[in-house]
């Protein structure tokens, strides 16, 4: 079986995005409406994922109010990213907040890749986002 990690980096107490948690938001979670809290939105997503892929995902939340693990500190550094940090098979995302559609998207090409990489038939991946 093909399998992807998602990890999800960020702070306890940050929004789970720049956009407003209100009727007009188009993360595609409920479960953490209205709170905008990364932590709840971490927890909406993981039931959504949980659903749609059953063990083919793991997906950690990574916590950086102790300290930043090396891992994200090298990609910060060298890349800068929006946070929350988005990483699928360990590679950064330009997604920069919890959205269940573009996470999606994301883990489906994860998972075409690595189906293709195992000799089965699968559609191209989807070009990576600029």
């Amino acid at each position: 079986m093909t399998h992807v990690t998602l990890e999800i980096a960020g702070f306890s107490y940050t929004s789970c995005s720049p956009f407003p948690c209100d009727a007009t938001r188009t993360c595609g979670l409920t479960g953490c409406h209205p709170t905008g809290q990364l932590v709840k939105a971490f927890g909406s997503l993981k039931t959504l994922i949980a659903e749609e892929y059953g063990p083919q995902v793991d997906l950690t939340l990574t916590l950086l109010d102790e300290g930043v693990p090396e891992h994200i500190r090298a990609i910060i550094e060298a890349e800068h990213p929006p946070i929350p940090l988005i990483l699928v098979n360990g590679r950064l995302t330009r997604i920069g907040r919890i959205a269940y559609d573009r996470i999606k998207k994301e883990i489906d090409a994860a998972l075409e890749i690595k189906g293709a990489d195992q000799g089965t038939r699968m559609r191209e991946p989807s070009p990576p986002r600029s």
